[in-house]
């Protein structure tokens, strides 16, 4: 598959949430992953459950989460007063719902390449099969625009 073919292929996809970036200490690990497992495991409606991503590296935790979870687990809920910092941008999903080749070269580089000559900033998530991107609310119907034009433009990548 090349770039072309994967975004004349794929479709747009946003769930209609708003997320929110975290950072935790690492020492907060299992308690973090089995909170999010669980409300991943129960969606409280019978739509699918939103995105979560969870993250550890030698310095932090770094989870995106929805607004609704964040507020049920860490704002509101008493057990998850555990240290942690949201950051004070509220976030909007776009997948690129095509399965992506792990070896497909270049992909999130032309993405990101028109969403930066937009001046949007974008914090890109990448799954096994598919890539997701995040983008600030206030440039979502933009980035949605703007990469709605890439996939009608695909002939010139």
């Amino acid at each position: 598959t090349t770039i072309p073919e994967a975004l004349e292929q794929g479709k747009l996809y946003s769930d209609g949430e708003t997320y929110n970036f975290l950072k935790l200490p690492t020492s907060a690990a299992s308690q973090t992953l089995e909170l999010l497992l669980a409300q991943h495991q129960s969606p409280s409606s019978s739509s699918p459950p939103p995105f979560q991503a969870f993250m550890v590296d030698k310095d932090e935790i770094t989870v995106m989460i929805s607004s609704s979870t964040y507020d049920r687990c860490f704002k509101n809920a008493a057990p998850m007063t555990m240290d942690h910092q949201v950051g004070s941008i509220s976030y909007r999903l776009i997948t690129f719902d095509v399965v992506l080749a792990p070896t497909l070269v270049g992909f999130m580089a032309a993405v990101t390449r028109v969403l930066a000559d937009a001046n949007i900033s974008v914090l890109p998530f990448a799954a096994y099969s598919r890539d997701h991107i995040f983008v600030s609310e206030t440039d979502f119907e933009k980035a949605m625009s703007v990469l709605e034009s890439l996939k009608d433009s695909t002939a010139v990548l």
